[in-house]
């Protein structure tokens, strides 16, 4: 099969149309990837800047599942180390460093994250998150990460403390714990990006495109859109379906554990500009985090409780996990929160290697499997390490099915967005800048709808240009897709209802 043209990263539905048809003549290729979350997209982008030809095929749209759910946050592996995990704590220190600085640093930035020191803190407590703040630092250096990109960890007293987060509790305040992490726009932004990258290196990228079969040398697909049906041929097959896994490769056990997020108006936490980390009673290692986000939003989160059964689609958060939520961070605030401010709530599922043991303690690792039938899955794993894993899987490819590629080359490969020179945003509205990078301007410069730049709705800072981008550019095929996943507009229930209409304009 020959690649797309190189240069072009637009995803639409004239090029998905296009790119069936010429798969429709029992083509061959060399890698076909099941899974279109952060996982699928890293290793089609690797395939294809390898020199491999690779199709992405995916059920649903991009980042549809648990890609989309994260805490939006890229970890520096802090917490792995406080547990003994060093492999992975390195690990996600260098690919934090990776994506800031070279991947992604229009899409990651510092956030900076406050621990409150207040009366409920004993002194061991105190010792012990200073402790790791400090252990962090070492990470940070460790992955040579410069303190430009990533500050230093400090103390900071109480005035600067409640400047950074406003609604703090301020009785006892014995000033407060200043550290910083990686800290994504949005989760399905990345993902996006990484499609895009592929594209335009040749890769594939095919939504609404359903396996309903898989063995290591083909795929049976079905067009969810026209419901016509084909056998892909590849010289090799990964399934990369993140908690779906198991439905690919019936042999994978997993056992998925969901975390829950609660969305609230910026407003309620007095537009907070540090994550405010919140020690979890009674644990040593775990924190809840108010964190500051875009369309003025606080995302509170996560919970990590067993989800056994059936997949979900779409996962629930369930009312003990928004009443642990709450009560959690109300520990640390002036003012109690409640049911009532929270505007939105999401779930999603972490795909957890089986084994022993409460979820949250259980290995973040990944691991690489080989079915039977010669399905190669990669299963587990963090955002944070998406590339690295990708590199792991193809390399296992590579040699397993004796595929003629180059050598991986995603570590200094800048996504698309990624500011080169420059970008010419310079007057551009923030928040635009903010999601798209260097690609903002050709937001504004693509658009043919009427009023690009008006807001899609009154009090949401999106523009038209954007649902417009999301439709001819990246992918979009639907409503949902631009409310959910190309924008988080969906995650306010009354946000997605002032918005809906202007988003059935573009689909």
């Amino acid at each position: 099969m020959t690649p797309a043209r190189t240069g072009d990263s637009a995803l639409n539905r004239a090029r998905r149309a296009a790119e069936l048809d010429a798969l429709s003549g029992g083509r061959h290729v060399d890698l076909v990837v099941v899974g279109g979350g952060i996982t699928g997209t890293g290793i089609a982008l690797d395939a294809a800047t390898r020199g491999l030809s690779v199709v992405l095929v995916e059920k649903h749209d991009l980042a549809f599942g648990t890609s989309r759910w994260s805490s939006k946050l890229v970890h520096g592996g802090l917490r792995y180390l406080a547990s003994g995990n060093i492999g992975i704590a390195r690990r996600s220190a260098i690919e934090r460093g990776i994506l800031m600085s070279h991947n992604a640093p229009h899409l990651v930035r510092a956030m900076p994250q406050l621990v409150p020191l207040l009366p409920t803190m004993n002194r061991a407590s105190r010792a012990l998150v200073r402790t790791g703040f400090l252990a962090g630092d070492g990470l940070r250096k460790l992955a040579g990460t410069p303190a430009a990109v990533l500050p230093r960890s400090r103390r900071v007293d109480a005035a600067r403390a409640v400047s950074l987060a406003p609604t703090v509790r301020r009785a006892g305040l014995d000033g407060a714990l200043l550290a910083y992490d990686g800290q994504l726009i949005d989760d399905a932004r990345l993902v996006t990006a990484v499609a895009r990258t592929a594209a335009e290196h040749g890769a594939v990228i095919l939504t609404r495109t359903a396996v309903t079969a898989a063995q290591g040398d083909s795929v049976d697909l079905t067009d969810e859109l026209s419901g016509q049906s084909m056998t892909l041929r590849a010289r090799a097959v990964v399934n990369a379906a993140g908690v779906w896994a198991g439905e690919v490769d019936p042999s994978i056990r997993l056992r998925p554990s969901r975390g829950t997020h609660l969305v609230f108006d910026a407003a309620a936490f007095g537009n907070p500009t540090a994550a405010l980390t919140i020690p979890i009673p009674g644990e040593l290692n775990r924190f809840v985090f108010a964190m500051p986000e875009q369309l003025g939003r606080v995302y509170l989160g996560l919970t990590d409780e067993d989800a056994p059964g059936p997949i979900p689609d779409v996962p629930q958060p369930t009312s003990a996990e928004v009443r642990f939520l709450l009560d959690t961070v109300n520990t640390a605030l002036d003012t109690a929160l409640t049911e009532g401010d929270v505007r939105g709530a999401y779930a999603g599922l972490r795909p957890l290697i089986e084994s022993e043991g409460h979820t949250a303690d259980l290995s973040r690792d990944h691991a690489v499997t080989e079915s039977a039938n010669g399905v190669i899955s990669v299963v587990g794993g963090k955002l944070t390490e998406y590339r690295y894993m990708a590199q792991d899987v193809l390399d296992r490819a590579v040699t397993l099915r004796g595929l003629t590629a180059g050598p991986c080359r995603t570590r200094r490969l800048p996504l698309v967005g990624a500011p080169a020179g420059d970008p010419g945003t310079a007057g551009l509205p923030p928040a635009l800048v903010a999601r798209y990078g260097a690609e903002a301007p050709d937001v504004l410069a693509a658009a043919t709808c009427a009023r690009p730049s008006d807001p899609v709705a009154d009090g949401i800072e999106v523009i038209r240009a954007e649902f417009d981008y999301a439709v001819t550019h990246e992918g979009a095929l639907s409503v949902e897709d631009i409310l959910d996943r190309r924008t988080r507009i969906g995650l306010v229930a009354a946000d997605r209802a002032l918005a809906a209409d202007a988003a059935a304009e573009f689909v």
